[in-house]
């Protein structure tokens, strides 16, 4: 009879890794939703989500404005995802609703504010996950109109337009990269 007390030998921990560590394709909805146009990226992610053509091996979370913390951890696991697709709204000065892609290498190394509000040190992140392991890194950017001063969830009529063909962008990019994009079961 064992004893309440008595300790079984602890074999050494299975390596489990999240899903968004495992897939082929990892797209992250970057942004806050309580700021107007700022929710573009998580915007982007619920449409893909429901997409039918997206492939199985690809997972799109909506990381709001901890997208840090899921970075952080896709570069120190030991499996990464083959491409990784970062969403998120940005102030570049363009046309608001404009959608356009930037590589890890032309991330601007400016201040955070600068660029977007997720920016630093996800840059640096960024870069290094392109770095190690070839993953390769893409990031999808909608110009806002604007951002509220204070809390106004909603995205202006020309970034709400802007969400499917940002959609539509990251699709073409899994498939000129050579993921397979295939209907969902």
């Amino acid at each position: 009879m064992c004893s309440p007390t008595a300790e079984k030998p602890l074999g050494p921990a299975p390596d489990v890794e999240p899903d968004y560590c495992t897939c082929d394709t990892l797209v992250l909805g970057c942004g806050n939703e309580l700021f107007g146009d700022d929710g573009f990226g998580p915007a982007v992610a619920r449409q893909l989500t429901h997409r039918p053509e997206r492939q199985q091996s690809m997972v799109v979370l909506v990381v709001g404005t901890s997208v840090r913390q899921v970075l952080f951890n896709v570069v120190l696991s030991a499996v990464r995802p083959q491409m990784v697709v970062v969403v998120d709204a940005v102030d570049m000065g363009r046309q608001p609703g404009e959608v356009w892609r930037l590589s890890a290498a032309e991330l601007p190394a400016i201040k955070c504010d600068d660029f977007s509000m997720h920016q630093l040190p996800t840059s640096n992140l960024l870069r290094e996950l392109s770095r190690i392991d070839g993953v390769d890194v893409t990031c999808v950017v909608g110009q806002v109109g604007g951002l509220p001063p204070e809390v106004r969830p909603g995205l202006c009529a020309a970034v709400e337009r802007a969400v499917p063909r940002a959609v539509e962008m990251i699709l073409r990019e899994c498939r000129a990269r050579g993921a397979k994009v295939r209907p969902l079961r």
